[in-house]
């Protein structure tokens, strides 16, 4: 217990870092901008990691900013703090006097100190860090930098995620020592020693009572074996027993993970059959769950395969919490998993097992100090039903899987007999495609407006790939689009798209398009020069038009990416970051990259109006852009009040089916001149 407050007292002062290390910061306290302040050290500090409490200390250790619980307080509060806080101070402000770097590392930037104390008359942990410079560029005299107080209280949600985390049965934290003699309990101490309160649970102790019942038995057959047996009887024994030994662990490491512990597949396959026999001898029914991780590529190229490692590590313990104890969890691949879980009479918990599994998923994962958003999709297959062996229950769970991925990805979707034909209608589609960038017909740009938020007034249009296929109608981008990625023939569709989008705009007098790339298409050495051509064959302006990345392929290391942005952004091209949020965000560092507007994704958007902290991160996501100098786009609007709390916050533009759905460039055409028209009935 001891380390896990140790870790929690460490956590707390990596989160301050995000902010604190930072020229921003430093200009803004000294200039006391308690607008800015409050977004960054207060606000974004409650809402995404969690703090209850931050405080601002000038260089005379004055509180000059003090926030509880997400919003502003009287700086006379800092008086609670102030007994255990002026010492703690005092200790800071010799360090950083003395210039002590011995406590400095890759992850530890700042000087800092922490310690237990009483604020309001609960537990906390208080850290303070100095509000430093992060290039070193900023002049600044060792001791009398601002310092920021970050505060957590030792109860409430910091006790759940104690108990869930080391699996602490009844963890509470009292003032006393009451516990019974069913509980242990561990004494909080400040750094002086002196405590501070005791946190007690209930141990797990998994037959004591049986152990301590039959020492007396093993003491006597100990002493008479003792007695009995031979040196050389003895000796052969012990090898005996080094050979079980060694076969359990060869046995151990054959059937598990050698990374995350969990059954492999060999294990997976044993056990499977083991439980389908089971079920035609009458046994309830069965479900058989195979996971994929989305993005997990972009995780591994972007931060490096150690990072995917310990990706993988973190996602298999949030599996082996959610699932019950009856239920076998394997990893069958690099990011694949399965389960088997009993399904009793109805696939009712199957289906709230995936959702659970879908929805833990969303939170962000910590990976080296950054927060990774990745999602699951789920493929179910159920015995007897779908089938009463494994080759098939496994085949019609992956085609399950399939369609999970292929339909939106974060999802998951049960096996029914429609799917079964979903390898097939995905060669189909990759044929067709084919076929349709030979003939150059079925391939068409449709053009979503983008509304400025103050005015309602057209910005610009996001250029969207339509496949209207002779047969089949409308075939979904979702569907399409991974295939051509997996087939290398999304360079072909870019370019299409690209150039109906240039011809457009430059033909109708758009003043931004915008059109979607590809991490693939940036990869290409060549990417930027066949822009250029596009835009001199349209007519069209570079600064006309903007380029929409994922964040993955933003901070690719590759040397063709960078070079490619680079050109990109000399020849006067915007460039931006789609469906912020989902993947690496990371926003105290948005202004070292290379990107002129950031797209908040639709997934925050909708929460709007709910009981979630959707609004704050939001906020907090275009405060600290127009912070840094970025644009701001919000995706997917559809409500008149998501409309008007996106005006109030500051965003840019807006985008959405509430203020256009994507059109073909004739009816684009037709919106156009409506819009003069009635600008010139106005003048």
């Amino acid at each position: 217990m001891d380390v896990a407050v140790d870790k929690l007292r460490a956590a707390i002062a990596h989160d301050q870092e995000s902010a604190t290390v930072w020229d921003d910061a430093v200009h803004n306290v000294r200039k006391g901008d308690k607008n800015w302040i409050d977004a960054n050290l207060g606000l974004w500090m409650h809402s995404y990691f969690g703090h209850d409490g931050g405080f601002v200390l000038d260089p005379k250790d004055r509180p000059v900013f003090s926030s509880f619980q997400g919003s502003l307080i009287d700086n006379k509060e800092f008086d609670h703090l102030e007994p255990a806080v002026m010492p703690l101070v005092s200790a800071l402000r010799f360090k950083l006097r003395q210039g002590v770097t011995d406590e400095l590392n890759d992850r530890v930037l700042s000087l800092g100190v922490s310690d237990l104390t009483i604020f309001l008359g609960r537990p906390a942990v208080v850290s303070i860090k100095p509000i430093i410079s992060d290039s070193g560029n900023i002049k600044q005299v060792p001791g009398e930098e601002y310092l920021h107080v970050a505060v957590r209280l030792l109860d409430g949600d910091v006790l759940r995620e104690l108990a869930d985390n080391y699996m602490l049965d009844g963890l509470r934290f009292s003032w006393t020592n009451d516990s019974s003699s069913k509980e242990a309990s561990i004494a909080l101490k400040t750094s002086a020693g002196d405590t501070l309160g005791f946190l007690s649970w209930r141990p797990y102790r998994p037959g004591s009572d049986v152990v301590y019942s039959m020492i007396p038995t093993l003491a006597a057959v100990f002493l008479i074996v003792m007695t009995v047996l031979s040196v050389l009887v003895i000796a052969v024994k012990r090898r005996s027993l080094k050979l079980v030994s060694s076969e359990v662990t060869i046995r151990h490491l054959a059937f598990h993970d050698t990374l995350t512990g969990l059954p492999n597949r060999l294990y997976f396959e044993e056990v499977l059959d083991r439980e389908i026999r089971r079920v035609r001898n009458g046994a309830s029914s069965l479900a058989l769950l195979y996971l994929d991780l989305d993005r997990f590529k972009q995780v591994n190229d972007s931060l490096g395969h150690p990072a995917g490692d310990e990706l993988i590590v973190q996602f298999a313990s949030r599996l082996k919490l959610l699932t019950a104890s009856g239920d076998i969890v394997a990893r069958v691949g690099g990011d694949e998993f399965t389960i088997i879980a009993p399904t009793g009479s109805g696939q009712e918990r199957v289906e709230t097992l995936c959702m659970r599994v879908v929805d833990a998923m969303r939170t962000p994962f910590e990976i080296n100090g950054a927060h990774v958003f990745v999602g699951v999709s789920v493929g179910v297959a159920c015995a007897p039903q779908d089938g009463q062996g494994r080759v098939e229950l496994t085949r019609k769970a992956d085609i399950a899987l399939y369609e999970a991925k292929t339909t939106g990805r974060g999802r998951f979707a049960i096996f029914d007999e429609r799917m079964d034909s979903a390898i097939q209608r995905r060669r189909t589609v990759e044929r067709d495609l084919r076929e349709a960038l030979r003939t150059g017909e079925q391939l068409e740009a449709f053009f979503q407006p983008v509304y400025s938020a103050a005015d309602r007034k057209l910005a610009g249009v996001e250029a969207l790939m339509r496949w209207i296929h002779p047969a089949s109608g409308f075939i979904p981008p979702d569907v399409f689009i991974p295939i051509a990625e997996e087939t290398g023939l999304i360079e072909k569709v870019g370019e299409v798209v690209l150039r109906q989008a240039c011809a457009t705009a430059a033909a109708l007098g758009i003043e931004t398009v915008a059109v979607n790339v590809s991490a693939i298409e940036l990869r290409n050495p060549g990417f930027a020069s066949r822009v250029a051509a596009t835009l001199m064959a349209a007519g069209l302006q570079p600064s006309r038009l903007e380029l929409e990345v994922t964040e993955s392929a933003i901070i690719d290391i590759s040397g063709s990416t960078q070079e490619n942005i680079t050109a990109l952004r000399e020849l006067g091209i915007e460039i931006s970051i789609d469906d912020f949020g989902t993947g690496f965000s990371s926003l105290g560092r948005l202004q070292n990259l290379a990107v002129d507007r950031i797209k908040i994704d639709r997934s925050f958007i909708t929460g709007f109006g709910g009981s979630g902290s959707d609004e704050a991160i939001v906020k907090a996501i275009v405060d600290l852009a127009q912070a840094v100098g970025l644009k701001t786009t919000a995706e997917g609007v559809e409500t008149p009040l998501q409309e008007q709390r996106l005006r109030e916050m500051g965003c840019d533009h807006l985008q959405g089916y509430l203020l256009g759905k994507p059109m073909r460039s004739a009816d684009l055409e037709a919106l156009v001149g409506n819009m003069e028209l009635a600008k010139a009935n106005s003048a």
